[in-house]
């Protein structure tokens, strides 16, 4: 990357990790302080939960082509400004029903999809996959973040004090837009970060695809869920103050973060990334059914979110990458605007049930919400072909004449490899999905309507 690239893609990346370090904080903290609000309920404090990804799944596309229209950086503030006001309005309020009002504006400030598509913008076609994976990071790196910053935050300043927090990261945010990332003169259409309406019916109906976003779906419907029993499980059944909650988070996500390294080593460089998936829900289901059987044992309740995390982390690293790997050519965005809206509801359909399931199930009834769909998701998982080991590259093509495209579409085929081709006119790309072990972009280099040195 140029010097260019870097800051706006380190702006880009540090402005979505506060959005979802704001987002993520009050999870692990908010079955326990949101109690004390007024009218609360465990089925409205599940709802307060995971209200934001209601709001969050709803508009995420939307926003993304209003910044076609008014701009991405304007959409950025707008959206920033509603997390910003969200956060404002759950923190001035005593009230559950004005905190779940809070989170779903909060989710109403749908911006991953225009801060994918301004990375696009501001990125060239041969350094858009370092750009997406540091943005990846980014967000792992808050959400290990939240584990540890909500609870030490909740214990010093209450629920109040890490809203008005994320309010404040929400407007420093807006300064690094403004100070740091450039405002770019023109839209360039990507498919590996924009959506695109006519796309959409080949990835909603691939069923690869379908398998992977009921997965994500189902991961982050555990996730949400497992935060509305865990901490009670952790304050009153194991006798550890919630105060001292962010030492126990902390050392479980740094050694599970490692321990599922090796796994994912396994998975794509031996080619056993199905049994290794498979494994991983599996490991998921059983550590959640655990947590019922815990009782005054505070090692063995390390152990049980240690594995439970493992698996997670391994699963949430894992799905992105085969999502882009199993996506058509040119349909990697809206694949990934398809999956992300299935991780959203997920989150949201988790806090919803969870709650009401808690207060008229009690804790064993969510945890077999939970250990039910991580079976159902199992059992999809297990009817999927082997994933495929396919990677996006992108071809720059020479002005070609509007009857010649067929002609470069046929040589594009015809090489080992290429499994599929998508060519953009008016961009004078090529996208293609080629296996990577048989495709020698070399032999690019014999074709006069390649743009030399410009595939990537």
């Amino acid at each position: 990357m140029n010097s260019l690239e870097r800051r706006s893609v380190a702006a880009l990346a540090s402005v979505y990790a506060m959005r979802m370090l704001g987002l993520f904080m009050v999870m692990p903290v908010f079955v326990l302080l949101g109690s004390d609000l007024k009218g609360a309920t465990p089925t409205l404090i599940g709802l307060a939960i995971g209200a934001y990804g209601l709001s969050q799944a709803l508009l995420q596309i939307p926003f993304g082509m209003l910044s076609d229209r008014v701009g991405r950086k304007r959409m950025i503030y707008i959206g920033l400004v509603l997390f910003a006001a969200g956060s404002i309005l759950a923190a001035a309020t005593d009230s559950i029903y004005v905190v779940i009002a809070g989170r779903i504006l909060q989710g109403a400030g749908a911006i991953a999809s225009v801060l994918m598509a301004l990375l696009s913008d501001l990125t060239r076609e041969e350094e858009r996959t370092k750009a997406m994976a540091t943005v990846g990071i980014s967000i792992g790196l808050s959400f290990s973040v939240s584990l540890v910053a909500g609870p030490l935050l909740g214990a010093v300043f209450g629920l109040s004090g890490i809203f008005y927090t994320t309010a404040v990261l929400a407007i420093l945010a807006m300064v690094i837009v403004s100070r740091l990332v450039p405002t770019p003169h023109e839209h360039k259409s990507s498919a590996d970060t924009h959506p695109a309406r006519a796309m959409l019916g080949k990835v909603i109906s691939d069923k690869r695809l379908v398998r992977l976003d009921f997965g994500i779906f189902a991961l982050h419907l555990v996730l949400t869920a497992i935060f509305l029993v865990f901490p009670t499980l952790l304050q009153d059944g194991l006798g550890l103050p919630s105060s001292s909650h962010w030492w126990f988070y902390l050392t479980v996500m740094v050694t599970s973060f490692f321990a599922m390294v090796p796994f994912i080593i396994i998975g794509e460089k031996k080619r056993r990334m199905k049994p290794v998936l498979c494994g991983a829900i599996a490991l998921l289901a059983i550590s959640t059914a655990a947590i019922g059987g815990l009782s005054g044992n505070l090692a063995a309740a390390w152990g049980v979110l240690f594995f439970f995390f493992m698996a997670f982390n391994l699963l949430e690293a894992s799905l992105p990458s085969l999502v882009s790997k199993e996506s058509p050519a040119a349909a990697k965005g809206t694949a990934m605007g398809v999956y992300s809206t299935s991780q959203f509801f997920g989150a949201f359909l988790g806090g919803a049930m969870g709650g009401l399931l808690l207060e008229f199930a009690g804790l064993q009834g969510v945890l077999w919400f939970m250990v039910v769909v991580l079976l159902l998701w199992l059992a999809v998982a297990l009817t999927m072909p082997s994933p495929g080991y396919t990677a996006s590259f992108v071809v720059q093509l020479q002005h070609v004449a509007h009857s010649q495209f067929d002609d470069v579409d046929d040589a594009l085929r015809r090489l080992p490899g290429v499994q599929d081709v998508v060519i953009l006119e008016e961009a004078e790309t090529a996208y293609l999905k080629v296996d990577r072990h048989k495709f020698d972009e070399l032999s690019l280099a014999d074709f006069s309507f390649v743009r030399q040195g410009s595939s990537s």
